[in-house]
């Protein structure tokens, strides 16, 4: 049996959030309109709240569709600090400036 996508389950999810809040307020007498946008307010929030694994395994799907990525081999993001040590050793160095030092006439020209 094949699994059913998870933008799907997701999106069936949130539709109900939606549609069975209204159907209760209109049922209860409420005006169209007014039923139309309690019920959104209670559709966003519940999604909000209760539907965060479905997000996330939406949002999962997408990345991985978009960058080819395995979702059993999760994708490394390099650290700050690897970033700022790569971003150091590639940089071309100063012109004059010998060994990452500033010489005096640098200092003594700023101050």
């Amino acid at each position: 049996m094949k699994r059913i996508p998870p933008a799907v389950t997701y999106t069936i999810l949130r539709l109900l959030t939606f549609f069975v809040p209204l159907a209760i307020l209109l049922l209860l007498g409420f005006n169209e309109w007014f039923s139309a946008i309690v019920a959104a307010l209670i559709g966003f929030a519940v999604s909000l709240i209760f539907l965060r694994r479905s997000r996330d395994q939406v949002s999962e799907a997408i990345h991985s569709k978009r960058t080819g990525a395995d979702a059993a081999k999760p994708h490394e993001t390099p650290t700050d600090e690897e970033a700022e040590d790569d971003v150091v050793d590639h940089a071309a160095p100063e012109p004059g400036a010998t060994d990452g030092k500033r010489s005096r006439r640098d200092d003594s020209a700023t101050a």
